[in-house]
């Protein structure tokens, strides 16, 4: 991927309540008028923890954009002229998560080493939840300590349900499906909980004998149980500011750029947030395309009637309307995050001691197997798709593994996004250039 620095480009900020930074948004609107724009692409990334590590990812995934629209025109003759933006706002990333294409990864020491919190993690976990610093210093010494003690793991538990539920706010939190109460994280067997996730990772990517046994398996567990916990109140988050800070955000740019055409992408809970803008949007305001990246939250979210219970359907249930050009999902199997850990946390949310045998279909998210259950919705190869095969409206799942394929544990491919065939599957979602 070449590091071309693209133009124009913004950043809107959003803080966990959804409110945006005003003079931002005002010089985005501006901007766009001034440039005389005819599309606007606006990413919003996942986990990340500052914003020089989402700006990178923004200028890195846009890399390719000016070249493939370079001397493109309109349907009606006219130059295209493409715009980019970049949501920031408040998330956080597992230091031990690898990402490919960034140097600075770190190594996977989740699943090759001991379950510590190094201090990038501990740092981001203080700036993420305010006010935790003594809680966050003491599961990094539990972590540390990782003893044999039942009241120790109880103990560990209790501080990660405090830390999350202390971050609830004023927003709620807003299910992917109709009828769910708001989730009992953390609330089963310490023992159990923290075992089944140990468990997951040796089904994922990391070897068993990695994960070890008896109490180096339950702390390994606990470990994986933060991680968990603390992407709760990420996907909490990012439906927030979706909702109630980018989709009325896109109003104030409709209104005085009506003729602007909107392209929404989204990774991970990013994926969530571009998503529930749909919830959000004024009616003034429209959107041409969205595209979700390894989208973590449920892939029955645009569903109308759940396949296991037909009286209810997704909180995006025909949401997908509201978009005048094509949905569009990518998923690969090889995410380790979506394939494995996603479903065992969203099921441990609901019933918390019941650990096994369980369909992950009903906890599946879209980024790992697509979107679900809605009717005349297409799937796809990623070269289908790249070939001339997306649909003009409605939902469309591309499968993407051939290119979504690289990463270590206990992620595995959820990050690998940064590639040419998916900047180009952007453009034909949008009709960017034709």
């Amino acid at each position: 991927m070449a590091g071309t620095q693209v133009e124009p480009y913004w950043e809107l900020t959003f803080d966990a309540d959804g409110d945006v930074h005003t003079g931002e948004r005002d010089g985005l609107v501006a901007g766009a008028g001034r440039e005389r724009l005819t599309d606007l692409v606006i990413f919003a990334h996942g986990w990340n923890n500052d914003r020089p590590r989402a700006t990178g990812l923004y200028r890195r995934f846009f890399a390719p954009f000016p070249a493939l629209v370079d001397g493109a025109v309109g349907n009606d003759g006219a130059e295209v002229r493409v715009g980019y933006g970049g949501v920031i706002w408040p998330s956080m990333r597992f230091a031990d998560e690898p990402v490919p294409d960034f140097p600075e990864r770190a190594l996977a020491t989740a699943a090759t080493g001991p379950p510590v919190l190094d201090a990038a993690t501990r740092q981001a976990l203080t700036t993420v939840f305010p006010g935790s610093e003594e809680t966050v210093a003491r599961l990094a010494e539990l972590l540390e300590r990782r003893p044999e003690a039942p009241e120790r793991l109880a103990e560990f538990t209790g501080l990660v349900r405090a830390l999350v539920m202390a971050d609830q706010g004023g927003a709620g939190f807003v299910q992917d499906l109709e009828g769910e109460s708001e989730p009992t994280v953390l609330a089963g067997d310490p023992e159990v909980v923290c075992k089944a996730f140990a468990d997951a990772l040796a089904d994922g990517e990391a070897p068993a004998e990695l994960v070890g046994g008896g109490w180096k398996k339950l702390w390994k567990g606990a470990h994986e149980l933060l991680r968990q916990a603390s992407y709760y109140t990420m996907k909490r988050r990012a439906g927030t500011v979706g909702e109630r800070g980018l989709g009325p955000a896109l109003g104030v740019l409709a209104r005085s750029a009506p003729d602007l055409r909107v392209h929404l992408v989204g990774h991970s809970f990013g994926a969530r947030l571009m998503a529930f803008v749909l919830r959000g949007l004024p009616e003034e305001a429209a959107v041409s395309s969205l595209t979700l990246l390894q989208g973590a939250f449920s892939h029955y979210a645009f569903s109308s009637r759940l396949p296991f219970d037909t009286r209810r359907g997704g909180a995006l249930k025909g949401a997908h309307r509201r978009v005048r050009g094509p949905v569009v999902c990518v998923h690969s199997r090889h995410d380790t995050a979506l394939g494995v850990m996603y479903p065992l946390a969203s099921r441990l949310a609901r019933d918390a001691d019941s650990v096994l045998g369980i369909d992950n279909t009903r906890w599946g998210a879209m980024g790992y197997d697509g979107i679900q259950a809605v009717d005349g919705s297409t799937r796809l190869s990623l070269a289908r798709a790249l070939d001339g095969g997306l649909p003009d409206e409605g939902c469309a799942s591309v499968d993407a593994s051939a290119v979504v394929s690289r990463g270590g544990p206990p992620s595995g491919a959820h990050s690998d996004i940064c590639h040419d065939e998916l900047a180009r599957l952007i453009l034909l979602a949008g009709r960017i250039g034709g």
